[in-house]
């Protein structure tokens, strides 16, 4: 018992650590904290994405991966052009931008004006509540074949799906959001007097219009993948048709320039949706 008792002389003391350390690690610190430059950003995206590109040509070449179902980027690029060219690829895009904007406006402001009429009426909301999250629930793709028969295999179909897809979650990020509101607020502005409306517009809309601009950057996608689900059940136009016909001929190229212009559209579409989402942030704010 006495062997493992030791002197505090021969406890070992902590090293003490000089300026010149202690600065060190301070600055360490700081490199590692410090926001890296939107150059260098740009400049290492656009390294990883070469790197992949020419990974995939190589691999291609030199057989490790099969290049009938992977093509190759060199085929997928000749393939764009040609499609380019002709125009094709650009009517299709814009096929595709139209319903998708169409979409996502109308599904996005009938949302909102859905949860926000929840507000007049709790019995309204409770009733209604249940099937909306049923309706989310269901997959949108078992409806595609009842929304062309009923709409036709023209635009309209496909706007239809896109706002079948964003409506529901508008609606309920608008509840949810409008079920956060102070109600102590409220009870105060009703005994000084003020009406129903005068509540709804001067404290419900604006308490909620956080929560409907978040929605905005979800909807975006939502909407372009209800109009492309509505193109690959019958359409005559759009990137949906185009690909879903290149893997009917077997042609990967073509399917693979598809998905290019496919990501070159959604890029541009969340790119408004930000600007769109920081400009009624500000305006918000400033009021």
């Amino acid at each position: 018992m006495s062997e493992q008792i030791k002197f505090v002389s021969e406890i070992p003391l902590p090293k003490k650590t000089s300026v010149k350390q202690r600065k060190r690690k301070r600055v360490n610190w700081s490199s590692i904290d410090k926001e890296p430059s939107e150059w260098s950003l740009q400049l290492g995206r656009l390294a990883v994405f070469l790197i992949f590109i020419a990974l995939w040509e190589l691999s291609a070449r030199l057989g490790w991966i099969n290049s009938f179902f992977w093509s190759m980027p060199s085929e997928i690029f000749a393939t764009w052009i040609i499609i380019a060219q002709d125009g094709s690829v650009w009517y299709d895009t814009f096929y595709t931008f139209q319903s998708t904007i169409y979409g996502f406006v109308i599904g996005t402001l009938g949302g909102a004006a859905i949860g926000l009429s929840f507000w007049w009426s709790k019995y309204y909301a409770k009733v209604a509540e249940p099937f909306l999250i049923i309706f989310e629930a269901m997959p949108k793709l078992a409806l595609a074949p009842i929304v062309v028969l009923i709409f036709g295999i023209g635009l309209s179909s496909k706007i239809a799906m896109a706002i079948a897809i964003t409506i529901i979650i508008t609606t309920l990020t608008t509840y949810n959001g409008m079920k956060q509101i102070d109600k102590d607020l409220i009870r105060m502005i009703f005994s000084l007097g003020a009406s129903k409306w005068q509540v709804f517009t001067k404290v419900v809309v604006p308490w909620t219009m956080p929560a409907i601009i978040s929605a905005l950057r979800i909807n975006i996608g939502l909407a372009l993948t209800g109009a492309i689900v509505g193109e690959y059940i019958g359409s005559s136009h759009g990137l949906g048709r185009m690909i879903f016909y290149a893997g009917q001929t077997y042609e990967i190229s073509l399917i693979w320039a598809g998905i290019f212009n496919l990501s070159l559209l959604s890029i541009i579409l969340y790119l408004f949706v930000s600007w769109l989402e920081k400009r009624l942030l500000q305006g918000i704010l400033h009021k």
